[in-house]
């Protein structure tokens, strides 16, 4: 057998350069050695990383090409490599290399904060704090937490089946032709045929992927997601001075062709009551004023579109607010926390947001004035920048993309006038190019709802400081003569390119999560009503004199009621989760095991200490009644009685 033919490789660092002759079948790691032998004493031999480039490259730590060969990954004799590592942390002021050994080795994908990871332990972890909205992470298949039902979706085909075509398949029943194959779950034919409009998150992401990586061509793994970025990058590699003192071509955004987004996040919101709707109804009924309310719920699969994700609505929160007969305007809102732990504990999350925008026709027979049609705007300016900075808070973690997150799960619904003058619900979710857009300032709401300004540099000189790079913003769109054509979006454009619309509907089979919903709604003191303990002791059956034990586990499934008695703390975490889990899952044999708890004791008896009295005794008095020596002194205290219950102090 006839040896290798050896190549020459160069590497570059920040000390210098240096050349290494090296055989094609040699491991990465195998180079250790020679590559510490020409770098300084110092260097932590863990952090030694190769690149492709000397920036904006993909860089691979040394220690986590353990295996592969040189030639695996296409390298050829002459090539270069760049180098990049880190000094050895001083101990007691003396720079001391550390040993590797075979417990601790140099550098591994098991590693995540220095220590060697155990096979027998979890290596998924949640998703870090991203201290520059630059910042890429390191193998994010490895290190980011998804949801479960992302890890689901992860794992089906997607492929969508197709029956024999009895006219144009000439083969047996085992065969299989073009006209018969199954599709893939981004196939325009399909979904051309079942109208729908865009393509799931999953379904884009097998697209894009397919067209990355190419696992029959053994090359490196990229992620195939990656977030829009319209500011100035503050990390730029030309060590000029930051923007506004310098920019160039590497740091500053590139011109935005706005185009409608192909896929969504979410294709679908399903309400698991339709009480949820008429409860945020009947506050416009009785008030005539707008309310605004946050949805919580969970997400599940989507049948109805190829690997497709639904938001199931099981409860609406409705935070403090000022509501108007035009609009809303949210207060602080001050125990968001604490909800949010009360919905992790019935497993649930803040999935959305919906609001009311009707105005009575005035006819009579309760028919509203459609406002939201094709010929004016489906969710005016000021909403989308509302729903793009909601979703700007809730990003979705996933392990596809570089930086860790990409887009949002979070919906924004409308309950507004229809064509009919019926109440009609209609779900959007703003794109990801919207999010990054009022992120970066670069657009702001206009006094038009149907369209969005687009921001000048100039537009706040009297701020100091505050210079502002805005890149230059094109849009496409039908002319009079049927073209394409592309405009400039400067000063402003239509709002329906920042769009994107999702299905909605009701669940057939009502199975919610709470199925009591008659506890006084939280901040609607304007209505009347108010939560305090004698309302809560009514709902829950606790009176002086007795205790409605199963009327007050029949109760207990009420969202609103949950987050009061969490406000209250009086039950322990355990209890608390017991309580939820209750609540959720209506089993008796946890309604006992709750009522043996101390916690839930002492809520009773302070209930009963609060609840209603029963009606005092009358007062009959006779005056002929009684011995004849008593009366004087009864007609005496009746009258002081008399007396001081009119007094005026």
């Amino acid at each position: 057998m006839s040896s290798q033919k050896s190549v020459l490789l160069r590497f570059e660092s920040k000390n210098g350069q240096f050349r290494l002759t090296v055989k094609p079948s040699d491991h990465f790691t195998s180079l250790l050695s020679k590559i510490l032998d020409n770098l300084p004493k110092d260097v932590d031999s863990r952090s030694i990383t190769l690149s492709n480039k000397p920036f904006g490259g993909e860089d691979r730590l040394l220690s986590s090409l353990k295996g592969i060969a040189i030639e695996r990954v296409g390298l050829r004799h002459g090539d270069k490599l760049f180098l990049k590592y880190s000094d050895q942390p001083p101990i007691n002021g003396h720079s001391t290399a550390v040993k590797p050994t075979s417990s601790q080795p140099h550098n591994s994908s098991n590693r995540l904060d220095g220590l060697p990871v155990l096979r027998t332990e979890d290596r998924t972890v949640a998703l870090p704090a991203q201290t520059s909205p630059t910042a890429t992470i390191k193998n994010p298949w490895e290190v980011i937490q998804q949801s479960p039902l992302d890890n689901e979706l992860d794992k089906l085909d997607g492929k969508i089946t197709r029956p024999r075509d009895h006219k144009m398949c000439r083969h047996g029943e085992k065969g299989m032709c073009d006209y018969c194959m199954p599709l893939e779950p981004y196939s325009a034919e399909y979904l051309a045929e079942k109208k729908i409009k865009h393509l799931s998150f999953h379904s884009y992401l097998r697209k894009i992927n397919s067209s990355t990586n190419k696992p029959e061509l053994k090359s490196s793994y990229m992620p195939p997601l990656s977030e829009p970025y319209y500011r100035v990058r503050k990390d730029c590699p030309a060590g000029h001075q930051p923007w506004p003192e310098g920019i160039c071509t590497k740091c500053q955004p590139s011109a935005i062709t706005l185009q409608s987004q192909p896929y969504r996040m979410v294709d679908h919101v399903e309400f698991s009551s339709a009480a949820l709707i008429d409860s945020l109804l009947n506050f416009w009924r009785a008030c005539g004023q707008q309310r605004v309310g946050f949805l919580y719920g969970h997400y599940e699969q989507y049948a109805e579109v190829p690997l497709g994700v639904k938001a199931v609505v099981e409860a609406i929160y409705e935070p403090p607010q000022i509501d108007e007969i035009d609009g809303c305007t949210l207060n602080d809102w001050e125990n968001e926390k604490e909800v949010d732990e009360v919905a992790r504990l019935c497993g649930l999350e803040k999935v959305g947001v919906i609001f009311t925008d009707l105005i009575d026709a005035g006819n009579g027979d309760g028919s509203v004035v459609c406002k939201r049609h094709i010929d004016s705007y489906y969710l005016s300016s000021l909403e989308i920048v509302f729903s793009a900075r909601q979703q700007a808070r809730h990003p979705k973690p996933t392990k596809w993309s570089d930086t860790g997150r990409f887009g949002s799960n979070f919906v924004t619904c409308v309950l507004s006038g229809d064509e009919d003058g019926g109440i009609a619900v209609t779900a959007f979710q703003v794109s990801n190019s919207a999010v990054e857009m009022i992120r970066a300032g670069i657009v702001e709401p206009s006094a038009d709802p149907s369209v969005m300004i687009v921001r000048g540099e100039d537009d706040d000189e009297s701020i100091p400081n505050s210079a502002q790079y805005i890149p230059e913003v094109f849009y496409r769109r039908i002319n009079e003569y049927g073209a394409s054509v592309q405009e400039n979006a400067k000063p402003s454009f239509p709002v329906e390119y920042l769009l994107v619309t999702l299905t909605h509907g009701f669940r057939k089979e009502s199975t919610p999560y709470f199925i009591n919903s008659d506890f006084s709604i939280e901040n609607r003191e304007i209505m009347g009503e108010s939560q305090d303990l004698k309302v809560v002791a009514k709902k829950l059956g606790v009176t002086r004199d007795k205790i409605d034990a199963e009327k007050g586990m029949r109760s207990i499934s009420d969202f609103h009621l949950l987050c009061f008695l969490h406000g209250m703390d009086i039950l322990g975490k355990d209890e608390e989760a017991l309580l939820c889990r209750m609540a959720c899952t209506h089993d008796i044999a946890e309604g006992f095991q709750l009522l043996n708890t101390t916690g839930w004791a002492t809520l009773l008896a302070i209930l009963q200490e609060s609840g209603e009295r029963p009606p005092k005794r009358p007062f009959f008095f006779s005056s002929d009644s009684g011995p004849p020596e008593h009366r004087t002194s009864l007609d005496g205290e009746q009258l002081a009685k008399r007396f001081k219950a009119a007094s005026l102090r």
